[in-house]
């Protein structure tokens, strides 16, 4: 046990897992969606669902999305600043089965009409896991610098991604590959020990069989 784990993350409350961890959620969704979003269907669930507005999941969510982290004062005033910015939100209730009760699934529109959907939990003390974009199962939490590549799955496409790496000095402190079925679509998972520079995200962006590369920054 390390001292974040006794006193918390440094945030606004009221609740590490209802608050902080609701934002880091949002921005990561907002990340992966690569633009400015313009619309905004966040569903929550479980314990999310019960006491969303009470705690200011809501709010929070939402601060994400507008690229906040979870210490930003201005979470408090997240709803207002979305409509001036032209960010529609709407909130609803789902019930999901076999799911962490504060689980929310948020359905992007960028401005370019990108579409995105990002399924997270926020699983205790600020720590979130990003569960599935795009219907697809993943896992990762937010903690590295982050590589999320869209791709298909075909021979080389992860070792064409991982010799740029190694060409940049670039070291991977993890790797995942998550797809829908053998030689259909995949997502990449990289975390790394240093951050990724956009002309290497553009040349990841490129590899044959790559749809899309988005740097996550350690939220």
């Amino acid at each position: 046990m390390n001292a974040f784990d006794i006193i918390g993350p440094i945030m606004v409350g009221p609740s590490s897992s209802h608050t902080a961890g609701a934002v880091r959620i949002g921005r990561v969704a907002g990340e992966l969606l690569g633009e400015k979003p313009r619309r905004a269907a966040i569903r929550f669930h479980g314990s999310f669902a019960r006491t969303y507005r009470g705690h200011g999941t809501d709010k929070a969510i939402v601060a994400g999305l507008l690229g906040f982290l979870p210490d930003d004062g201005r979470i408090r005033d997240s709803l207002r600043l979305a409509k001036e910015t032209g960010l529609d939100c709407i909130f609803e209730r789902i019930d999901l089965a076999d799911a962490h009760p504060n689980t929310a699934i948020i359905d992007l529109e960028g401005v370019s009409g990108r579409h995105m959907v990002v399924r997270g939990a926020s699983v205790g003390g600020g720590a979130i896991v990003i569960e599935a974009i795009n219907d697809l199962k993943v896992s990762f939490g937010g903690d590295y610098h982050t590589l999320v590549i869209a791709h298909r799955d075909t021979p080389g496409v992860v070792a064409a991604v991982a010799d740029l790496l190694a060409g940049c000095r670039v070291n991977i402190a993890s790797m995942k590959v998550f797809r829908s079925c053998r030689g259909g679509e995949a997502v990449m998972i990289i975390e790394t020990d240093q951050a990724v520079n956009p002309e290497l995200n553009r040349q990841i962006s490129q590899v044959p069989g790559v749809r899309n590369s988005a740097m996550i920054k350690p939220v």
